[in-house]
C-alpha cells in the first residue's frame, strides 16, 4: 500500500511522474507484466518508437545548436584578427602583428607569408622585416599547394602534413603537424603570393573542415596587401 502523504503529494502534483521517464518506464513495465505475456500492447510499442525518435531529434538539435555556437565563436575569432590586423600603420608592424596579435587570436603557432619575387631572398631589405615574410622563387607556391601533382588548386586548402621546405616554417618545419594555405593574388602584373598558418595540432586544421572563414581572412589579408605593395 502507497503511504497516504506520498499519495496525497502524487495526487496534487501528478505532472510530477508524466515528467519523469524513468518512472514512466517502470510504470510501463509494471502494466505489461500484469497483462501477461500472450498480449501484445501495441500502444507500448508505438510509445518506444517515439520515444526514440524524440532522443534522436534531441540530439540533432544539441548538434545543431553546438555547431552554431562553434561557428558563431570562429566568427568572433576571426573578426578580432582583421581588426588587429589593420591596427598597425607601417608595413614592418604590419608582419610583427602576424606573427604576434593576429598568431595569438587565431589559435595557431605561426603565420607566414610568401611571396614569390626575382629579387633575391639575402636584401638586406627584406631580411629586416622579420621571419614572417618569406621569399620565394616564381612557381613556389603552386607546388607548394599541389605537392608537385598535377591537381586543381583552390583558394584554401587545409591539410594534415608534416612540411618538407624549410623555407616556410625554418627550425620549426619538424613540429608542424597541420597547416592551412591561403592563395593570394595580388592583382595584374604581379607574383602570386601565400599565407600560411602552422599549428603543432594534427587536428587543428583538416580537409573536412570549413572553409568560409579562412577564405574570408585571406581576402581582407589580400587587400591589405594590395595597398601596402601599390
Amino acid at each position: 500500500m502507497i503511504e497516504p502523504d506520498l499519495r496525497d503529494r502524487i495526487m496534487a502534483a501528478p505532472e510530477v511522474i508524466l515528467e519523469d521517464q524513468d518512472l514512466m518506464r517502470a510504470l510501463i513495465g509494471a502494466n505489461e507484466r500484469a497483462m501477461g505475456s500472450n498480449i501484445v500492447d501495441l500502444r507500448g510499442i508505438a510509445m518506444e518508437r517515439l520515444e526514440h525518435r524524440l532522443e534522436r531529434l534531441e540530439d540533432t538539435h544539441r548538434t545543431v545548436i553546438a555547431a552554431a555556437y562553434e561557428n558563431l565563436a570562429g566568427t568572433n575569432q576571426v573578426h578580432r584578427a582583421i581588426l588587429q590586423m589593420l591596427d598597425p600603420l607601417s608595413f614592418e608592424d604590419f608582419l610583427k602583428s602576424l606573427s604576434s596579435d593576429v598568431a595569438a587570436t587565431l589559435r595557431v603557432d605561426c603565420i607566414r607569408l610568401v611571396l614569390e619575387s626575382v629579387q633575391e631572398a639575402e636584401d638586406p631589405a627584406l631580411r629586416r622585416l622579420g621571419d614572417v615574410l618569406c621569399v620565394a622563387e616564381p612557381g613556389f607556391t603552386a607546388d607548394y599547394v599541389s605537392g608537385g601533382r598535377n591537381v586543381s588548386l583552390r583558394a584554401v586548402t587545409l591539410r594534415q602534413t608534416v612540411p618538407t621546405s624549410e623555407l616556410i616554417y625554418g627550425e620549426r618545419v619538424g613540429w608542424i603537424r597541420s597547416e592551412a594555405l591561403m592563395r593570394l593574388d595580388f592583382g595584374k602584373g604581379r607574383l602570386p603570393g601565400l599565407l600560411v598558418m602552422g599549428s603543432e595540432d594534427p587536428h587543428h586544421f583538416k580537409p573536412t573542415h570549413g572553409t568560409d572563414l579562412l577564405a574570408f581572412f585571406a581576402g581582407v589579408f589580400e587587400r591589405t596587401m594590395r595597398r601596402w605593395l601599390s
